[in-house]
């Protein structure tokens, strides 16, 4: 069993100046509002309407109201407080919007984690955040999530209660269960939450092996929720978000649910991305709003036909990598009463540049936006002057303001280390401005790759390749591809005899258990990996090998 020392994350007071917190509330960044306020006002104004479905459940706005409640006392019951963590593994299911509602009515906080991670992932996320009870589905796609989460409860001395969703579990409570009954009065539940306490951390993998955790307020996501949800993309109360990109990561959370419980507006959450039935659901459920990583853009219109009528899809906006002007050109040859807007943005501050619906075409084709009203951004060079508007030359990213996150939980050399006395943080990504004040993500420092929109680290994937007792060495590297966006290609060093890729990959899933997303899926055998003078791998190396290959 593992013992966990929690630092948490810096309040308010400690990120910001006095002077800077009533700036950020005078402007109306921060509103100091809650979650639970706006699960009531809808369902006091519109109670029989749908808020969610997933294509098999629907929740009315009361149902929401009423269940999310009863489900607050039930964690109240496992002996969760205000500040105590409770991780959430749910695919993109209605349920997921009452668990979520109902964490943050008692001042939890949300731990969401992707559903396709296994026990060495979700065993990291328990034990640094010491989260206190689990939310899982029984099974989902063949897999027993109660039976890994039950394993690992011996493990983490924090971990004292387990949830089940759609099945039952020895020794978890049945989500179903509990959701019905009386609805407990506020007396019972208590005092709804500061908007500036912690209300989620998102836990988003770079450069380094294991992920961090980004620590979030009501008052930083709801900076995102208006800029974004309601300013840009224009949710309201009769707009149906669809939101196929798990709801358990930060494009999910924020712009899948939270924004659309803010604006009213209903949601239909798809399980799993399949673009011939995304298209399918975006007709039969009215949508008018989706954000999705860039590489569903791409897959949608590979499956769109003639018969396919997406006529009610307003706004079409695309995170994770850039946009290439070819598909944008082409996006707006087949939809052309949808707009597609490029969104640049992370897991740390959420909403930083953005295209605007009456933005010049030409700035759409060619940039990521412009900083939101409230962010500050700087592009830095190397040797650490500001590059400006107009001015030739790229810069590191780095930008900040009311969305960045209060720290990483429980990791304060790694807060100062990413963010700055200015309060900027430091992305990793490489981009330039327009004479205009247009910026465009050019390039990353960070050595990562995005496969369908998601980070995942090269180092924590090397490092568990390491382990195979055929591997001497080993470097994975982005290779692009024309569905996902990248894909990762290992070039290991054989010990003995060489290892075939169907090999490593069942290690990787079956003896380290690490997530599917992450398995290489090209390999490349070599003699040796080429290394600087300090015993670095030259990565850019094995790149221009593959790209002349």
């Amino acid at each position: 069993m593992t013992t966990t020392t929690v630092t948490e994350a810096p309040a308010p007071e400690v990120r910001y100046s006095s002077e800077l917190v009533a700036q950020f509330r005078g402007d109306g960044y921060w509103r100091d509002e809650s979650l639970t306020q706006w699960v009531k006002h809808w369902a006091d104004r519109k109670p029989d309407a749908v808020v969610v479905t997933d294509g098999d459940a629907s929740l009315s706005w009361a149902e929401l109201r009423d269940q999310s409640a009863r489900f607050a006392k039930a964690l109240k019951g496992l002996g969760v407080v205000a500040g105590d963590r409770v991780q959430v593994q749910l695919p993109n299911w209605a349920e997921f919007t009452v668990v979520y509602a109902g964490i943050a009515r008692i001042g939890a906080v949300l731990v969401p984690t992707m559903p396709i991670y296994r026990s060495d992932e979700v065993r990291y996320v328990f034990q640094h955040s010491a989260a206190k009870v689990s939310v899982v589905p029984t099974t989902y796609k063949g897999f027993d999530h109660a039976g890994m989460v039950g394993a690992l409860r011996d493990e983490v001395e924090t971990l004292t209660g387990i949830v089940t969703v759609r099945g039952r579990a020895e020794g978890a409570l049945c989500f179903e269960d509990v959701i019905t009954g009386p609805v407990p009065s506020d007396d019972e539940l208590g005092p709804v939450p500061s908007a500036d306490a912690p209300h989620a951390i998102m836990y988003t993998s770079g450069t380094e092996s294991r992920p961090k955790g980004c620590t979030h307020t009501f008052n930083t996501m709801s900076f995102t929720m208006y800029g974004l949800g309601q300013d840009i993309l224009g949710y309201g109360p009769d707009s149906v978000v669809f939101m196929p990109s798990p709801v358990t990561h930060a494009t999910g959370l924020a712009m899948g649910v939270a924004s659309p419980i803010v604006a009213g507006s209903a949601i239909h959450l798809m399980p799993a991305w399949e673009a011939k039935d995304g298209l399918r659901r975006i007709q039969e459920f009215g949508c008018t709003h989706t954000m999705t990583a860039t590489p569903f853009v791409r897959m949608a219109l590979d499956a769109l036909t003639p018969e396919d009528d997406l006529s009610k899809l307003e706004v079409w906006a695309s995170a994770g990598a850039p946009i290439p002007a070819s598909l944008l050109t082409e996006f707006q040859s087949a939809l052309s009463t949808t707009v597609l807007l490029p969104v640049y943005g992370s897991s740390e501050g959420l909403l930083a540049t953005a295209c605007r619906l009456d933005d010049p075409a030409d700035k759409v084709l060619t940039s990521d936006g412009r900083p939101n009203p409230g962010v500050v951004m700087e592009l830095r060079a190397e040797d650490g002057s500001v590059v400006r508007a107009g001015q030739a030359g790229e810069g590191e990213i780095c930008f900040g303001g009311p969305g960045l996150m209060l720290g990483y939980w429980n990791d304060p050399d790694k807060t100062r280390a990413a963010i700055d006395e200015q309060g900027l943080l430091s992305t990793g990504d490489v981009g330039r401005f327009d004479e205009d004040g247009f910026m465009r993500v050019t390039g990353r420092i960070k050595d990562i790759i995005i496969r369908g929109g998601t980070n995942i680290s090269a180092r924590e994937v090397e490092d568990n390749l390491l382990a195979h007792d055929r591997v001497a060495a080993v470097a994975v590297v982005p290779v692009p591809d024309e569905r996902l966006g990248e894909i990762g290609c290992a070039f290991v060093v054989p010990k003995g005899e060489p290892p075939t890729l169907e090999e490593l990959c069942t290690f990787l899933r079956d003896d380290r258990k690490i997530a599917i997303q992450k398995l290489p899926e090209m390999l490349r055998i070599v003699d040796s990996l080429p290394m600087t003078a300090t015993g670095k791998v030259q990565k850019f190396v094995l790149k221009t090998q593959l790209a002349t290959s």
